[in-house]
C-alpha cells in the first residue's frame, strides 16, 4: 500500500476519523494497531517479525541499563554493546551481507580468480529498517548516557520504533526530543489538521507532478546513456538532482502534514539545500536528521575516542597544533562520510556517491577556503555579493550532481563511463533543437515540468523568509480557497501516475 496510492488515502481517513472520535487516552495504541496494520498490508506480513525484534532488543538493552548501577562500568558498556551487535547485525544480513559478498568477489577477480566465488543471498527487507534501526539505537545509546529514561511500556516503546509515517522514509528521531508527543493526547484542533493536510498535497504534487515526470526524461537516458552522450548525459542528471529532491522531500511534505494532522511534530529534513554555498553547508540543508544522527552518535564519538585523541596529539607534533587537529578531524570525517555512504545503500556506487565523494569535497573547501579568501581580498571583490553568493551556489550544485550521478547510475563502472561520455561528445545543441523532447517528453509534459520547478523556486525563495501556509493563510476567504484547490487539482490532473496508474515508490523507501 503504497503512500501516494488511493488505498492509502482511505486508510488515513478512517485513522484520522476514528483517532480524534475515541477518547484521548486510547491514541497511542490506536496509532500503534495502524502502524502494525500498515506494515502488515504494505509488504509481506512476516517482515514484521523484524522491527518487533529491534523494539524487544532495545527495550530488554535499556530495562538492564536502568537497573545496572552507574559504577558498574564494564556491565552497562556490554550492554550497549550486546544491543547495538544485535541491531546493527539485523541490519547488515538484510541489506550489507550481499554487499560483502560481491567485493569479495570483485577483488578475487581483479587477481585473477573466477568472476563469481561466492554466490549472493536474497533476503526480503522490511519497510524503512535503516530508519527504525538508528531511530531506536539513538533512544539506546541516549538512555546509556542518562540522556533518556527507560520507557518502562514496551508497547509505547514499540510505537516510537513502528510509527508507520516515519517507516517510509524518516524523518530519524531522537526519542528524548520527539517521543513524549507519540503518547500524549491530542484534542481535535481545526489549524493542525487543515495545514497538516495542505502540506501533505504540497507533498503529493512534488512527488507526482514533478519527481514521476523528470523520472521519465532520467530513465531514458540512464537506461541507454551510450546513445546518448554529452549534453544529454548533463542535462539528465540535473534533472536527477531535482527528481531525487522532489521525492524525497515531497515524501517528507506527506509523512510531517499526516504527523501535524494527528497533533505530532517531527523534525524538518530539508531547509532549502539547493540555495547551499558549500557542499558542508548542502548537507546542514539535506536530510537533517541523518546528518545529526551521525554527528551525535558516530562522529562527536569518534573524536573523543582514544584511538582519535592519540592521533590528535600524533598529528599535531607532526604537523603543528592547528593543522594537526585539522587532519585528526579529516580522518573522523573520512570515517563519517563513509558511514553515511554505507547507510544509503549495500553498493559502491553510493559509498562514493553520497559518501566519500562528499568527504573530499568537504576537505577541499577546507583546505582552500584561506588562500580563496585571500585572492578575493586582494581583488576587492565583495565575498558575500550576488555575483560570489550565485556562483558558489551553482559549484556546489555541480558538485551535489556528480554525487547524484553515482547514486543513480547503475554501478560504479557504469558512473565512470558516462562522465566519460559526457565529457567526450561535445553537443550542447540538443539542449535547445529539441532533442530532448525525444526523451519521453513531449512539449506539453517538458512545459508542466519547467513551470511546477518554477513554482518549487518561487515558494522556496518564500519559504526562506516565512511560513507559506501562514502567508496564505493571512490571505481572504475565497483566495485561499482558490490557490488551495488550484493544487489539489493540479495533482488531480496532472499526476504523472505510471503505468496501471500506481505511482512509483519513493527513492528512500528502500533505505
Amino acid at each position: 500500500m503504497g503512500i501516494t496510492s488511493f488505498y492509502f488515502l482511505c486508510f488515513f481517513a478512517v485513522l484520522l476519523i476514528v483517532y480524534y472520535c475515541i477518547p484521548r487516552k486510547f491514541q497511542w495504541g490506536f496509532l500503534l494497531l495502524c502502524s502494525v496494520a500498515y506494515c502488515l498490508l504494505a509488504g509481506q506480513w512476516a517482515l514484521i517479525f523484524y522491527p518487533i525484534l529491534s523494539v524487544n532488543v532495545c527495550f530488554t538493552g535499556t530495562r538492564m541499563l536502568s537497573v545496572t548501577p552507574a559504577e558498574a562500568v564494564k556491565k552497562r558498556r556490554g550492554i550497549l554493546a550486546m544491543t547495538i551487535l544485535v541491531n546493527i547485525g539485523v541490519l547488515f544480513i538484510l541489506k550489507y551481507v550481499n554487499f560483502l559478498i560481491n567485493t569479495v568477489d570483485g577483488v578475487v577477480y581483479l587477481f585473477g580468480g573466477p568472476d563469481r566465488l561466492i554466490d549472493g543471498v536474497d533476503f526480503l527487507v522490511p519497510l524503512g529498517v535503516s530508519f527504525y534501526t538508528f531511530s531506536l539505537l539513538g533512544y539506546v545509546i541516549d538512555v546509556y548516557y542518562g540522556l533518556a529514561a527507560h520507557q518502562e511500556n514496551a508497547f509505547k516503546l514499540a510505537l516510537y520504533g513502528l510509527y508507520f509515517p516515519n517507516l517510509i522514509s524518516g524523518p530519524i528521531l531522537k526519542y528524548r526530543e520527539h517521543a513524549a508527543q507519540f503518547f500524549a493526547p491530542h484534542d481535535f484542533d481545526y489549524k493542525q489538521v487543515t495545514q497538516g493536510l495542505q502540506r501533505m498535497v504540497w507533498g503529493f504534487f512534488k512527488k507526482l507532478v514533478i519527481a514521476e515526470r523528470l523520472g521519465v526524461l532520467v530513465n531514458t537516458v540512464y537506461g541507454d546513456y551510450e546513445s546518448y552522450p554529452g549534453a544529454y548525459i548533463w542535462a539528465a542528471t540535473v534533472c536527477y538532482a531535482f527528481q531525487l529532491y522532489t521525492d524525497f522531500s515531497g515524501c517528507m511534505d506527506i509523512v510531517l502534514g499526516l504527523s501535524q494532522s494527528l497533533g505530532i511534530t517531527l523534525p524538518e529534513n530539508f531547509q532549502t539545500p539547493f540555495f547551499s554555498k558549500s557542499v558542508a553547508e548542502y548537507w546542514r540543508r539535506w536530510h537533517i536528521t541523518l546528518g545529526v544522527w551521525m554527528k551525535d552518535y558516530v562522529f562527536y564519538p569518534l573524536l573523543r575516542s582514544k584511538l582519535f585523541t592519540d592521533l590528535n596529539q600524533s598529528f599535531k607534533k607532526k604537523f603543528g597544533k592547528k593543522r594537526g587537529k585539522q587532519y585528526a578531524t579529516f580522518a573522523a570525517m573520512f570515517v563519517l562520510w563513509l558511514t553515511v555512504g554505507i547507510w544509503h545503500g549495500g553498493d559502491w556506487k553510493f559509498v562514493i556517491g553520497s559518501g566519500l565523494l562528499h568527504w573530499f569535497y568537504i576537505v577541499m573547501e577546507e583546505l582552500l577556503a584561506p588562500p580563496c579568501a585571500r585572492i578575493i581580498e586582494r581583488l576587492h571583490l565583495n565575498g558575500e555579493g550576488r555575483f560570489l553568493s550565485g556562483a558558489r551556489i551553482l559549484r556546489t550544485f555541480f558538485l551535489v550532481c556528480i554525487g547524484d550521478l553515482f547514486f543513480r547510475a547503475a554501478s560504479v563502472g557504469d558512473a565512470f563511463a558516462m562522465l566519460g561520455e559526457a565529457v567526450r561528445v561535445w553537443n550542447p545543441w540538443v539542449l535547445v533543437d529539441g532533442s530532448l523532447l525525444q526523451l519521453g517528453l513531449d512539449g506539453i509534459e517538458t512545459a508542466v515540468a519547467v513551470c511546477s520547478l518554477l513554482l518549487l523556486w518561487g515558494v522556496s525563495l518564500k519559504q526562506r523568509k516565512e511560513s507559506v501556509r501562514e502567508c496564505i493563510a493571512k490571505k481572504p476567504l475565497p483566495l485561499r480557497w482558490i490557490l488551495w484547490y488550484a493544487l489539489l487539482f493540479a495533482v488531480i490532473l496532472l499526476g504523472y501516475y505510471g503505468p496501471g496508474y500506481s505511482a512509483a515508490e519513493f527513492i528512500y523507501q528502500g533505505f
